[in-house]
């Protein structure tokens, strides 16, 4: 018996379905698999921002400090008459901030209130090595604070000029913000721009005067304090000193001392 016509149809489309799918497989060949990252992906996503932060990052330093507070005990009576039992307590307070090394021979920059009535002061750099810190002097009106660690193979950074400061170019801020919840001794990197300089502000109620700094949007927060403000050249243009905040967290509006001025005051102290 002949197959029917219908029958031969289908075998003719079965046959040149396999064809076709062979063809493609062919063509198309094996599931494509994950390729590894190489050096030349990594090379790739290098820029003059990763550049000056790999300039400047192995020698910013976190500040540990260890104060002394007194505190008063209270009258728990009341009255003046038992004022003889308010008794000034101590405690021990620790605190963080940042700062940066600047010369091969230990020298390094930090905010003169990162260190103001310190006890105690260990420096842990990015490689983890720690060092006893001294300072060698401090201007607290210009909050500037210059320490110095006995040490060898010390990194430093560059320092550059703030007279011929850009509005709107890239400023980079390293430091170590929170640095006790991180427990991590590497620095964090924040990127903005300058947003203004000349910025000057009335003598606080702590005498601390601050006058032509530098505004930039760049995030510092708490532990910041005394870290580098850096631009793209990987030259150090301003201490990272405060910022504006109505909830102690950063808005973008932070200040930083300019070099020129950190320059003077090294040289004085």
């Amino acid at each position: 018996m002949k197959p029917g016509p219908i029958f031969v149809l289908l075998l003719a489309v079965l046959i040149i379905n396999a064809g076709v799918t062979l063809i493609l497989i062919n063509r198309v060949g094996p599931a494509q698999t994950t390729q590894p990252v190489t050096k030349n992906d990594i090379a790739a996503r290098h820029n003059s921002i990763t550049a000056a932060v790999q300039a400047v990052e192995p020698a910013v330093v976190s500040v540990n400090v260890i104060k002394t507070e007194v505190i008063r005990g209270g009258n728990p009576f009341g009255f003046s008459f038992f004022d003889f039992f308010d008794i000034p307590l101590k405690r021990q307070v620790q605190s963080i901030g940042t700062g940066l090394i600047y010369d091969p021979a230990g020298y390094i920059i930090t905010n003169a209130h990162v260190v103001s009535g310190a006890t105690q002061i260990k420096v842990v750099l990015p490689d983890k090595r720690e060092f006893d810190a001294t300072v060698v002097g401090a201007d607290d009106t210009r909050d500037i604070a210059k320490l110095r660690i006995n040490g060898s193979r010390l990194p430093h950074a560059r320092l550059g000029s703030s007279k011929d400061l850009i509005i709107g170019e890239w400023a980079v801020a390293l430091g170590n913000p929170y640095g006790f919840l991180m427990n991590d001794s590497k620095p964090s990197v924040s990127v903005g721009v300058i947003s203004a300089v000349n910025r000057s502000f009335a003598p606080r109620e702590d005498k601390r005067s601050y006058r032509n700094m530098i505004q930039t949007d760049a995030a510092i927060n708490p532990g910041n304090s005394g870290g580098p403000l850096v631009n793209i050249n990987g030259e150090v243009i301003g201490v990272n000193t405060f910022i504006f905040s109505e909830n102690g967290g950063n808005i973008g509006i932070g200040f930083a001392i300019p070099i020129e001025t950190v320059k003077e005051i090294l040289a004085s102290i």
